[in-house]
């Protein structure tokens, strides 16, 4: 595919679902991973926008860190998933990946709730 043809299809899965996911890293290295609404604009069809408030923890991250990644979907995701059975490892190959929750972060905006735990 060729850049114009990715972003164009990047504008239609947006266009389409509104929604993406954010990922940036904190001066820690941790991860931080948030649903946004990004755009393509037509004339600047090289990059992502997005709107935020720069007293969120996002912009303190890409100042000190603006390398971040961007995971979009088409809404018809879950009916391909199939696919991912045919083309990848046998079955007897396959691992699998434990994620040990060390602290769980939750917010809700509309609630203006913000709370960390810790695990143990």
């Amino acid at each position: 595919m060729t850049q114009h043809e990715i972003m164009r299809e990047l504008a239609e899965i947006i266009e389409e679902t509104k929604t993406g996911v954010l990922a940036t890293v904190d001066r820690d290295g941790r991860p931080h991973l948030r649903w946004m609404t990004p755009a393509v604009l037509k004339d600047r069809q090289t990059a992502l926008f997005a709107v935020t408030c720069p007293r969120f923890s996002k912009t303190t991250h890409l100042a000190a860190n603006p390398k971040v990644e961007w995971m979009v979907q088409s809404k018809q995701l879950g009916q391909r998933l199939t696919t991912f059975w045919q083309v990848n490892c046998e079955a007897s190959e396959f691992v699998v990946v434990e994620t040990v929750i060390q602290e769980v972060e939750l917010y809700e905006p509309l609630k203006n709730h913000y709370e960390t735990v810790k695990f143990r």
